[in-house]
């Protein structure tokens, strides 16, 4: 191998190829990285479990709008119960973070099925200036967490 075959303009017009790359083991070496990681990130749907498929990155889907009264903070949390929710108030923020643990056991003649879930979401929104978090509504219905807080007259004063 010689040192040009290293270097970047050594490459093949339009393609990302070493020139002789048939011949090169550097890039022999680089297309089988490649394909390790293409293959890789493209192996499934699910890669951290039952819940990645619902909420991503472990953050569930939230929108935070600024209404005439306050703050409506609106968050997804699909399979959860309102037992497996804890919801935590600061003036800087509001947390969120649920559990859900599912187990299946089926003992049927010839056959045993156990099954184990469990995921965690944790969910933090910063909070604006102003935000009163004493009188704090928060609703659950249909796997939507709905929370709703006033916002002082002075800070709406401000806008």
């Amino acid at each position: 191998m010689q040192i040009k075959d290293l270097l970047p303009w050594a490459r093949k017009e339009g393609s990302g190829e070493l020139k002789g790359a048939e011949d090169n083991p550097i890039a022999a070496l680089q297309r089988e990285m490649n394909r390790a990681f293409e293959s890789f990130w493209s192996r499934g749907e699910r890669p951290f479990g039952g819940l990645a498929a619902v909420f991503g990155d472990g953050a569930p889907r939230s929108d935070v709008v600024e209404t005439e009264a306050g703050i409506e903070v609106t968050v997804e949390l699909p399979g959860l119960e309102e037992k497996d929710i804890e919801v935590s108030l600061s003036d800087e923020a509001l947390t969120i973070k649920g559990e859900k643990k599912v187990e299946l056991k089926v003992e049927k003649k010839g056959y045993y099925i156990s099954e184990r879930s469990y995921g965690s979401v944790y969910r933090s929104i910063p909070l604006p200036a102003g935000v009163d978090s004493d009188p704090a509504e928060a609703s659950f219905k249909n796997g939507v967490l709905t929370v709703k807080l006033l916002q002082r007259p002075e800070a709406k004063a401000n806008v």
